[in-house]
C-alpha cells in the first residue's frame, strides 16, 4: 500500500512540474506531434478516420491548408486524416503538409505491422524519456519544405518560407549549402527581405532525394546575428521510372516429376523510385511461356515476391483459364470447370475452392456453384490499373469429402488464373480543390493570378491534360490550356455583383486526350482585397421646405461602395461661399450623416448647395457634389415647388423626420394640410457658387 501511494505521489509531482515548465513555453509554430505510428490495416475504408493532427501557427490558423502525399487521402478542416476510397496498397508512410497564412510543417504518417509499432513506441518513449522537455525558444524557425519532383515550369516559384518574427530591421535572410552555393549550385534561392524560399528549376528525386541548407540572419555588412539553422528540403517521389531486371537472364533448373509448388528460381527487379511509396510497389507476371506445350501454364510467379514455382496439371482441373475486368468494378468475372465422375448427390463430387496465393489485398473471392459445380471467380474491391494491371491467382480445388485411403493420387488440384485489368480513362484530378487565392482588385490586367495543376490518375497511359475555363461570370479570367497559368484579361472589381462576400469564383476544366477523352473540374475562388476606388455619394439629394418655415435642418447622408476602412466615417463640407451666400451651414450627426442648416426667410426658389464628401481612405477620394433645396410655397392644401417630380415624397420626408418625436407620421401630413402649404407659384432656381 505504502509503495503504491509513492508512485501516486510521484505521477502528480511529475504531472506539477511539466505544467511548471510548460507554462513559460514559447508557441513553436507548426505540427505538435510531427511523426505517428500506426498499425497497417488489410484495407483502409472510405470516410474511415484515421488519425488526428494538431497544427498551430500560434497566430490563429488563419487560411490553413493541408496537402497529403498520396491523392487517396485528405486532411479534413479540423485535422482529422481520412481516405477518399477504400484502398488496400497504400505504401509505407505518408507524407501531410500543412500551410497557413504564418507557418508551414510536415507531419510523416509510418505504416507498420503489429512487431513494427510496438518497437517503434518503445523507441519514442525511449527517446521522449531521455531527451526530457525538447520544446525550446527560439527566433528562426525554418520547418521542412516538400517538394514533388518533375514540376513543371514557370520558374523560378515559391515553395515555403523561412520565418522570423524579431529580426532587426534591415537584417537579411541568407541560405547556404547543397543546391545553394555548392554543387549542384543554384537549385535553390531565398528573398533577402522576406524568407521566400524559391526553386529555380525542375528537381530530380532519383538524382538527389533531399537538401540540407542553413538559414542564417545578418546585418546589412553581411554579419552574421543569428543563426545558422537547418532547413531540409524533401523531394516528393513521382512515378517516372520503370522496374528493371538487373540481373539475367535467368536460368532455372527443376527435377521432372517435381510435386507442385516446387521452387525453381526467385527473380528480383529493381525500381529507382521512393520504396516507401506506391510508386515503387512491385507486381510480377509471367507473360510467356516457350514452348507452351504440353500446358501453357506450366509455371507460376508470386506476384509480390517473385518466386517462380512449378504447377502441375491433373486432369481433374482445366488449366487455362483467362480472365479480364474494368477497373473500378465489381462482379464474377470466371467461372472455373473440374471433371469429378464420382456421384454429384454426394459430397465426394462436390468441390470446394480456395485461392491459396495471389490475394494479399482480399480483391478476390471464389464460391462454388452448387448448380454445376464450377467454381465462380468474382471480384470484390474494385481494382485500379495503374496500381496493378495484371494479376495471378493461384487456386486449389478439392473435395468436400475426403478421398477413399491408398488413393494414387493427390487429394486436391490446382491451377491458375491469369486476370488482366482493363484501363478506364479516368478524368484528372485538380489539387486542391477548391484553389483559393487571395488578390487585390484592379491589378493591371495580363497580371498572373495563380497557375493550376491537375493530375490524371491513368498514369500508365502517359496522357496529356489541356486546361481551359468552363464559367467565368463576369469574363475577367484566361488560361494558358498547357501550363494551367491564368491571367486576368478583365479588371478585377470586388464592387461587381458577380462577387459574393468578396469572393470570386469561376470553374475550371482539365481534359485528357484518351479515347475517349475525359473532363475533369475544379473550383477556382478568388478572395479580392478592397482597395479605395469609389467616392462616396449623398442619398437623399434633393429636400424640400416652405418658405415660411422656422428653424429648418435637412439630414442626408453618403453611401460608398468600398468597405472599411475605404468608406466611413464620412467628412461633410461646405464648398467655398462668399458674401451674402455664408449663411448655409453643415454639421455632423454620425459617421455616415449630417445636417445642413438653413437660413431663415429664404424666398421661393431651387438652391444648389456645394458639398464636398470625402472618405476614410488612404488617399481619399473626394466628391464635390451639390444637395438640392426646394423652397416652395405652402398653403392649407398645396405647396408648390415648381412641379418637381419628388414634391409630395420629399415634402412628408421632412416634416416625418422633423416632428416624429412629437406626433406621428400620419398627424404630421394631417397638420401640413390643416395650415395649407400648398400653393402654384414658381420662382426661378438660385445656385450657391464657390467663388474665389
Amino acid at each position: 500500500m505504502q509503495h503504491k501511494a509513492q508512485l501516486t505521489l510521484a505521477f502528480l509531482l511529475s504531472q506539477v512540474l511539466l505544467h511548471v515548465f510548460t507554462e513559460d513555453l514559447e508557441c513553436i509554430p507548426g505540427f505538435q506531434q510531427k511523426v505517428f505510428h500506426i498499425e497497417h490495416p488489410s484495407a483502409f475504408m472510405a470516410d474511415q478516420p484515421i488519425l488526428n493532427l494538431v497544427f498551430d501557427d500560434c497566430q490563429g490558423n488563419h487560411k490553413l491548408n493541408f496537402e497529403v502525399s498520396n491523392p487517396g487521402f485528405k486532411v479534413e478542416p479540423n485535422g482529422v486524416l481520412v481516405a477518399l476510397r477504400n484502398l488496400s496498397d497504400t505504401g509505407r508512410a505518408l507524407f501531410i503538409h500543412a500551410r497557413s497564412a504564418q507557418a508551414e510543417d510536415t507531419a510523416e504518417v509510418l505504416l507498420v505491422d503489429r512487431k513494427e509499432k510496438q518497437g517503434s513506441l518503445k523507441e519514442i518513449f525511449k527517446a521522449e524519456g531521455s531527451l526530457g522537455i525538447v520544446r525550446q525558444r527560439r527566433s528562426i524557425v525554418a520547418t521542412p519544405i516538400l517538394i514533388p519532383e518533375n514540376q513543371r515550369s514557370p520558374f523560378p516559384r515559391p515553395v515555403g518560407k523561412v520565418v522570423d518574427n524579431d529580426r532587426p530591421e534591415g537584417s537579411k535572410f541568407r541560405i547556404f549549402g547543397k543546391g545553394v552555393d555548392q554543387e549542384p549550385k543554384g537549385f535553390f534561392k531565398i528573398v533577402e527581405s522576406t524568407g521566400e524560399v524559391l526553386v529555380t528549376r525542375s528537381l530530380d528525386r532519383e538524382a538527389m532525394a533531399t537538401y540540407q541548407f542553413q538559414v542564417e540572419i545578418t546585418d546589412a555588412s553581411g554579419k552574421t546575428i543569428e543563426g545558422p539553422v537547418p532547413l531540409d528540403i524533401i523531394i516528393i517521389d513521382q512515378n517516372d521510372n520503370r522496374p528493371l531486371f538487373r540481373e539475367g537472364p535467368y536460368i532455372g533448373h527443376v527435377m521432372e516429376g517435381s510435386p507442385t509448388g516446387s521452387t525453381v528460381m526467385r527473380v528480383t527487379a529493381f525500381d529507382a523510385d521512393d520504396p516507401a511509396t506506391d510508386n515503387a510497389l512491385l507486381r510480377y507476371n509471367i507473360l510467356k511461356q516457350t514452348p507452351d506445350k504440353p500446358s501453357p501454364n506450366m509455371f507460376y510467379i508470386d506476384p509480390e515476391k517473385g518466386d517462380i514455382v512449378t504447377v502441375v496439371s491433373p486432369v481433374l482441373l482445366d488449366r487455362e483459364f483467362q480472365a479480364t475486368v474494368k477497373e473500378g468494378s465489381t462482379g464474377v468475372i470466371v467461372n472455373l470447370t473440374v471433371e469429378d465422375r464420382d456421384d454429384p448427390a454426394t459430397g465426394a463430387w462436390r468441390a470446394v475452392y480456395t485461392i491459396i496465393n495471389g490475394n494479399p489485398g482480399q480483391s478476390f473471392e471464389i464460391h462454388t456453384n452448387p448448380k454445376n459445380n464450377e467454381g465462380m471467380l468474382s471480384v470484390v474491391k474494385p481494382l485500379d490499373c495503374e496500381i496493378s494491371a495484371f494479376h495471378t491467382l493461384l487456386i486449389k480445388v478439392e473435395n468436400e469429402d475426403p478421398l477413399v485411403p491408398d488413393i494414387a493420387y493427390d487429394t486436391s488440384s490446382t491451377a491458375t488464373v491469369q486476370i488482366t485489368v482493363l484501363d478506364v480513362n479516368e478524368a484528372p484530378v485538380f489539387h486542391p480543390d477548391p484553389m483559393t487565392i487571395t488578390k487585390q482588385e484592379n491589378i493591371p490586367i495580363g497580371s498572373v493570378v495563380l497557375t493550376v495543376n491537375a493530375t490524371d490518375p491513368d498514369t500508365l497511359q502517359h496522357q496529356t491534360i489541356k486546361y481551359s475555363i468552363n464559367k467565368d461570370p463576369a469574363e475577367w479570367l484566361e488560361i494558358d490550356p498547357t501550363n494551367g497559368t491564368i491571367r486576368t484579361r478583365g479588371v478585377l472589381d470586388r464592387e461587381s455583383p458577380f462577387v459574393i462576400n468578396n469572393v470570386y469564383t469561376a470553374h475550371l476544366l482539365a481534359i485528357d486526350n484518351g479515347s475517349p477523352p475525359a473532363t475533369g473540374t475544379g473550383t477556382l475562388q478568388i478572395t479580392l482585397e478592397d482597395v479605395n476606388d469609389n467616392a462616396p455619394s449623398l442619398y437623399q439629394a434633393v429636400s424640400s421646405v416652405c418658405e415660411d418655415a422656422k428653424d429648418v435642418k435637412v439630414i442626408f447622408g453618403a453611401l460608398d461602395k468600398d468597405i472599411h476602412p475605404n468608406a466611413e466615417p464620412f467628412k461633410f463640407e461646405l464648398s467655398k461661399q462668399s458674401g451674402q451666400d455664408k449663411v448655409w451651414k453643415i454639421t455632423r450627426i454620425n459617421n455616415t450623416h449630417a445636417q445642413l442648416i438653413l437660413p431663415q426667410n429664404l424666398k421661393k426658389a431651387n438652391y444648389n448647395i456645394p458639398i464636398l464628401v470625402t472618405d476614410s481612405g488612404k488617399p481619399p477620394l473626394i466628391n464635390n457634389t451639390e444637395l438640392k433645396i426646394q423652397v416652395c410655397s405652402c398653403t392649407k392644401y398645396k405647396m408648390d415647388c415648381s412641379a418637381s417630380s419628388t414634391l409630395h415624397f420629399s415634402m412628408v420626408l421632412f416634416f416625418i423626420s422633423l416632428f416624429s418625436l412629437y406626433y406621428p407620421a400620419t398627424n404630421v401630413i394631417c397638420e401640413m394640410q390643416h395650415q395649407g402649404m400648398w400653393s402654384e407659384r414658381t420662382e426661378p432656381t438660385r445656385h450657391i457658387t464657390a467663388r474665389t
